[in-house]
């Protein structure tokens, strides 16, 4: 359980670095709500009868983004809302890029929206939410 909770003590960052991991949480966070409100509306099938992802994966997606956007804004257990959110944006990528071929900027489709919200999960994986979290205030950080 130690283990566990270590994951969710954000590294020691500095005071700019926080409020600057702050923004990007605010602004990504309030995106990805935005994203997932609809999506969270209909969990199973917000793709609509005919697709092809099958309904578990479509709420998984639809519970990252909406619920992963909340858990960046508060800024808690923000390594597990990322790692979804940066699951979810992969497969986002995996299918413009490869499935459908769409460019990376471009007009209509393209996925570099998805790619660099995957950039942005990744960071706040890997770097964590910084000070101004309540993941520091509950977990405490990293020695």
């Amino acid at each position: 359980m130690t283990k566990l909770c270590e994951r969710f003590q954000p590294s020691p960052t500095t005071r700019c670095a926080s409020l600057g991991l702050l923004a990007l949480r605010l602004v990504a966070g309030v995106a990805f709500v935005h994203h997932g409100w609809g999506k969270i509306q209909d969990p199973f099938h917000w793709m609509g009868p005919d697709a092809a992802i099958p309904g578990f994966f479509q709420a998984l997606a639809a519970v990252s983004e909406f619920g992963g956007g909340l858990a960046w804004v508060v800024g808690l257990l923000v390594p597990l809302a990322s790692f979804g959110v940066a699951c979810t944006m992969g497969v986002a990528v995996w299918t413009h890029l490869i499935v459908r071929g769409d460019p990376f900027v471009g007009k209509g489709a393209s996925y570099e929206l998805a790619l660099l919200y995957f950039c942005v999960a990744l960071l706040l994986l890997l770097g964590g939410p910084g000070k101004l979290s309540v993941d520091r205030l509950v977990f405490g950080e990293r020695k």
